[in-house]
């Protein structure tokens, strides 16, 4: 499998070949100085106006409404644009294109070979680098074994533009717990994830991730959703809490984070009493949870976009249940809120695909309560505390990763403007200037 996707990276480069040469990355000492009427610097509740930000090489060099302009750099003037740290989206899945139904799931497991998945998901982190997302955390690479590693290695190498990514790879759940289901018991076919059962397959199955590269540990907690006779959403967990105690305690002694996905008290509930760092969705978490997640610091990751995508469609197909699942999560998303979760922005990109915005979730946070800041700012410092790495990116500071994206007007007035940046600049090198 790792051979056939070392042979991607002819035909992956040809693909890009005319970009790839635009936009070569620039020499260390290069000098560039950025101009916009304003600036949202992801740390402060205040705009900056105007803007100047110096770049040098990769990294940022100087900041500030009076910074002046080093002799011999060149300037890019956006006008009456707003400049902000590159997007960062905690929460996608680079190898899906979209999973409305379980036909659109299981054509892509049982019908796409894993160099095509490749070449598939190459064209999705460059729409995303270009919607201004400089910045991903994969949660997940639906069968694909390891594929998402070498997306992450072709990006970094520079073989594909793209943003700079986290991987998970498999993901790990149960027997039963996990897709593609209902077929035939002589049929071996691919899963969606790793399936573990007891906490040393579990404990086994965290070092052979992360020995093949992954950067976070992915478990499901929960799944079979239904309303209970007192109203509300509850799920049957995956792994017992032994086995999910196991999964977290390797994975942080190995140093390195678990994300969990839940939706649901008995989920929320075994994840948490694990010691996971992230909930991923919390469409229905409970108020004794919520306290419980704001006094350990777990951090949420309400993915509202794809709830509002797939819903409908998967309410229609026969699951009943998702034709009320909106309504939980906003609920859920609004006491969370209040009550002062830590909401990383996140959008579960590749559960639609990846033409529709993933900056609609911006509209969608902010419809249930957030303010424009607090969206820009779960996108941009808070999702950066998530993924440790707050000392590289996250904010426009001095000696930050030269992470950039602008939007014309205010995206305070109307944060839609997120949906189409005039400007992407990542690690100094501008990949969109309209």
């Amino acid at each position: 499998m790792r051979l056939k996707t070392l042979f991607l990276a002819a035909p992956v480069l040809t693909l890009f070949l005319p970009t790839a040469r635009a936009q070569k990355a620039q020499p260390p000492d290069t000098l560039v100085v950025i101009k916009a009427a304003r600036m949202i610097d992801g740390r402060s509740d205040s705009v900056i106006s105007p803007a100047v930000v110096v770049v040098r090489g990769k990294k940022i060099e100087l900041v500030g409404a009076g910074a002046t302009v080093p002799p011999g750099a060149s300037v890019i003037d956006l006008g009456d644009a707003t400049l902000l740290p590159g997007l960062i989206d905690a929460h996608v899945h680079v190898m899906l294109q979209g999973d409305v139904t379980s036909e659109d799931y299981d054509e892509q497991l049982f019908k796409e070979s894993l160099p095509y998945r490749a070449l598939r998901a190459s064209r999705a982190v460059r729409i995303a680098l270009e919607h201004g997302f400089t910045t991903m955390r994969d949660v997940e690479n639906e069968g694909s074994m390891y594929t998402d590693v070498d997306v992450k290695r072709a990006i970094n190498n520079g073989v594909i533009p793209g943003p700079r990514l986290y991987v998970s790879t498999r993901a790990m759940s149960v027997t039963g717990g996990y897709g593609p289901s209902g077929y035939s018991p002589e049929i071996s076919y691919p899963m969606g994830v790793q399936i573990v059962d007891g906490p040393e397959q579990g404990r086994k199955a965290v070092r052979e991730q992360i020995a093949h590269g992954a950067d976070w540990i992915k478990v499901y907690a929960d799944r079979s959703y239904f309303v209970q006779k007192d109203g509300t959403l509850s799920s049957i967990p995956t792994f017992t809490l032994e086995e999910m105690k196991a999964i977290v305690d390797e994975a942080h002694r190995l140093r390195h984070r678990v994300a969990a996905h839940a939706m649901a008290r008995p989920g929320i509930q075994n994840a948490l009493d694990a010691g996971v760092d992230t909930i991923e969705h919390g469409v229905a978490i409970p108020d004794d949870l919520i306290d419980r997640m704001v006094a350990k610091g777990v951090f949420l990751c309400p993915t509202l976009t794809v709830t509002e995508y797939v819903a409908p469609g998967r309410a229609a197909e026969g699951k009943g249940i998702w034709a009320k699942v909106p309504e939980f999560h906003h609920a859920s998303f609004q006491k969370a809120l209040r009550r002062g979760v830590k909401i990383a922005f996140g959008t579960d990109a590749g559960g639609f695909p990846w033409d529709f915005p993933q900056a609609r979730e911006f509209t969608y946070m902010t419809r249930y309560g957030m303010t424009p800041m607090q969206a820009i700012q779960s996108a941009t410092r808070v999702a950066a505390d998530l993924l440790d790495a707050s000392d590289l990116i996250g904010t426009i500071e001095a000696g930050k990763s030269a992470d950039l994206i602008a939007v014309p007007g205010n995206p305070l007035d109307n944060v839609a403007l997120l949906e189409n940046p005039s400007f992407v600049m990542k690690e100094g090198t501008v990949y969109v200037q309209k």
